[in-house]
């Protein structure tokens, strides 16, 4: 009796550390996604990691080497974010003028957005042609079939 007392303590053991190191993994990972008037009104935020998203303002994107300043507007409200991204990975090649960023990293007491990962999209190279029915639009870049 006293082998499987002892395989059962190993065990909840084992179980303990593995759901332990589940939810101290889900915490870390998890991350908040925020507009910018409710990161520059909720103090609460600063030094959390979260998640913001933005137009980037045209002529606000300033390299110093390895970091990248810029700016984003929340265009409803018409607020500002500045950004400092410091991240290891190039920036998307859709990251321009008036494109939707999205910045992944943590709020200073400052209020610079420090982003440890930018993604982006050119919101004109993937709207639909006005002149265009959708019947007409071919998938996946093919030509469409003469009748």
């Amino acid at each position: 009796m006293k082998t499987y007392v002892k395989f059962g303590i190993v065990m909840v053991g084992i179980i303990g550390t593995l759901v332990w190191l589940a939810a101290s993994g889900i915490n870390e990972s998890k991350t908040y996604y925020k507009t910018v008037s409710e990161l520059r009104t909720d103090s609460s935020q600063i030094g959390k990691r979260v998640r913001v998203t933005g137009d980037v303002v045209p002529g606000s994107i300033r390299r110093e080497g390895t970091l990248v300043h810029f700016r984003i507007v929340e265009k409803e409200h018409n607020l500002f974010l500045n950004v400092t991204y410091t991240g290891k990975d190039p920036l998307p090649d859709t990251f321009r003028d008036n494109a939707q960023a999205m910045a992944d990293g943590q709020l200073t007491a400052q209020g610079t957005f420090h982003a440890s990962s930018i993604a982006a999209k050119c919101p004109s190279k993937y709207e639909a042609d006005p002149n265009k029915h959708p019947s007409e639009v071919p998938l996946n870049g093919a030509k469409p079939a003469a009748i």
